[in-house]
């Protein structure tokens, strides 16, 4: 647990996302996927619903994970961009670490659906941080596959789910680049009433 600020601060202020086609091994071992994934669960969740699940997907299963979307592609729904069989391939197998992040919507919850998705993304971006914590780079991706009813319900989820993403994390095969941010004074006010 984190005591000093100016370690919190400068983790926050570090934080990039990695490309998963450049994460290389080391992925986090089993205690720290655990601290990992135990860090992802405790964000704001309105009426402790607990509206989403996170699917990992061990290397011995990436195999499947691109029959699966190999699958799913066949099956698209016309229109619908699906990358090239090499590609599908190419993701299925990149990274070290690879979870899948569901959102299970409470439907009947008299919370508002939007703060229930609002949780989930901040599930995500803890699992992001707790990953950086951990000396390892993260990507959350989504794309054709994040659609697919297919894809879905092979990773437990039901008609109301959504695949809020996959998250890879391992280790920076070289330098992460920096992107452009934001000017803060183009999106950050006071309001004056």
């Amino acid at each position: 647990m984190f005591n000093d600020t100016s370690s919190t601060a400068a983790l926050l202020a570090t934080r990039r996302s990695g490309k998963a086609r450049n994460m290389i091994a080391p992925g986090p071992d089993e205690a720290q996927l655990a601290r990992i994934l135990g860090a992802a669960i405790r964000v704001p969740d309105h009426g402790k619903l607990g509206p989403w699940r996170f699917i990992v997907v061990p290397q011995e299963k990436r195999e499947a994970f691109a029959a699966l979307l190999h699958d799913a592609a066949r099956a698209a729904l016309e229109g619908t961009k699906v990358p090239p069989p090499d590609a599908i391939d190419e993701f299925a197998h990149q990274a070290p670490c690879l979870i899948v992040a569901l959102f299970a919507p409470v439907i009947d919850s008299h919370i508002p659906l939007w703060e229930q998705e609002l949780s989930v993304g901040a599930a995500c971006m803890n699992l992001l941080t707790a990953a950086h914590a951990e000396g390892f780079v993260g990507g959350w991706l989504t794309g054709w596959a994040s659609y697919s009813e297919k894809v879905r319900g092979a990773f437990g989820g039901g008609e109301n789910d959504r695949i809020a993403g996959f998250l890879f994390i391992g280790t920076p095969s070289r330098d992460l680049e920096e992107r452009p941010r934001p000017k803060p004074e183009t999106v950050i006010s006071v309001w004056d009433g």
